[in-house]
C-alpha cells in the first residue's frame, strides 16, 4: 500500500461530550464495512474509545499509544503490529489510557515534541487506507500532535449554543497548526451531533452553524440524532451497525461514512 494512499483524520473538539469517541468508533467501522483497511487510535487518557470497543479496563492494557510515543521519544525500534488490537468488526485499534496524562506532562521538554505522533503515523500509513485519531477534549500537546500528524480534521459539534461558540477557538488552533507545522492540514467538515430535531432550538443552532461556517467549511449533510442507542452500543463494545442496524443513528453514520469517502475524490 502506498503511503500517500492513506488518509489520516483527527476527530477533534476541545469540548467534551460531543460524541467524538462514538463518531470515531462508528465512522471507523462504517469505513471498514465499505472495504477500507482502518486503524483507529485512542489519543485520550480517559480511554473512552478503547472501552467502547469492548476493552473494559483500558488502564490494564500493557501496550498503548503512550507506550508507542515513549518508544518514539527514546528512539527505540517499533514494529507496525506493536500494541494493535483487532476488533471483531474489522477495525484495528491502538488503545489509549491514563498513561497518556503522564506522557503529556513529560513531553513538555522534549525536542520536536509536536511531531512525536506524526513519526509513528508516517510509519503506519503504508499499512492502512484510513487512520482515525480520537482526540482528548482539550487543545493540549496530545491534540496538537494529532493535528500535526493528520491530513484533515473532522469536528463533531453538539447542536447547542456553548459547544458551537467554542468552535472559533478550535478553528484558530487549526489555522495556527496549518501555518506553523502542517501546511496541508484541511478541515474535513463539521458534524452536528446529538441533534434533537423535535425542538426548534436544535434547528436554530443547525442553521446558525451553516450560516456562520458553511461558506468556508464543509458542513456534513448527515447529522447524528440524539439517541440512547449509541450509548447502548458503546456499553456492549460494538458499533451502532451491529446494535441497531436499521435505526436512525445507524443510518446517519452510514451516510457520514459515504460522505467521508466522497471527500477522497
Amino acid at each position: 500500500m502506498q503511503k500517500d494512499a492513506c488518509r489520516v483524520i483527527s476527530v477533534c473538539n476541545q469540548k467534551g461530550g460531543v460524541s467524538k469517541s462514538t463518531t470515531v468508533l462508528n465512522l471507523g467501522i462504517g469505513l471498514a464495512r465499505e472495504g477500507k483497511k482502518v486503524l483507529i487510535i485512542d489519543n485520550d487518557p480517559q480511554g473512552s474509545l478503547t472501552a467502547s470497543l469492548g476493552y473494559g479496563e483500558p488502564d490494564d492494557i500493557s501496550v498503548t499509544l503512550a507506550t508507542i510515543m515513549t518508544a518514539v521519544i527514546n528512539e527505540e525500534e517499533i514494529h507496525p503490529e506493536d500494541g494493535i488490537l483487532h476488533h471483531e468488526e474489522g477495525v484495528d485499534l491502538l488503545p489509549g489510557n491514563i498513561d497518556l496524562s503522564a506522557l503529556e506532562m513529560s513531553i513538555a521538554n522534549v525536542i520536536s515534541r509536536e511531531v512525536i505522533l506524526k513519526e509513528y503515523i508516517d510509519m503506519m500509513r503504508e499499512h492502512y487506507e484510513i487512520i482515525l485519531i480520537d482526540c482528548m477534549p482539550s487543545l493540549g500537546m496530545l491534540t496538537i500532535n494529532a493535528l500535526v500528524a493528520a491530513d484533515s480534521v473532522l469536528i463533531p459539534v453538539q447542536a447547542a449554543y456553548l459547544p458551537v461558540k467554542g468552535l472559533q477557538q478550535l478553528i484558530r488552533t487549526i489555522s495556527t497548526v496549518r501555518r506553523r507545522m502542517n501546511r496541508n492540514l484541511k478541515i474535513e467538515g463539521i458534524l452536528l451531533t446529538m441533534v434533537d430535531f423535535r425542538t426548534n432550538y436544535a434547528k436554530e443552532i443547525t442553521e446558525k452553524v451553516k450560516a456562520t461556517y458553511g461558506t468556508t467549511i464543509k458542513i456534513f449533510e448527515n447529522t447524528i440524532p440524539l439517541s440512547v442507542k449509541a450509548a447502548e452500543a458503546s456499553a456492549e463494545g460494538i458499533s451502532i451497525f451491529k446494535h441497531c442496524y436499521n435505526g436512525k443513528v445507524s443510518q446517519a453514520y452510514r451516510g457520514l461514512t459515504l460522505e467521508v469517502l466522497a471527500n477522497e475524490e
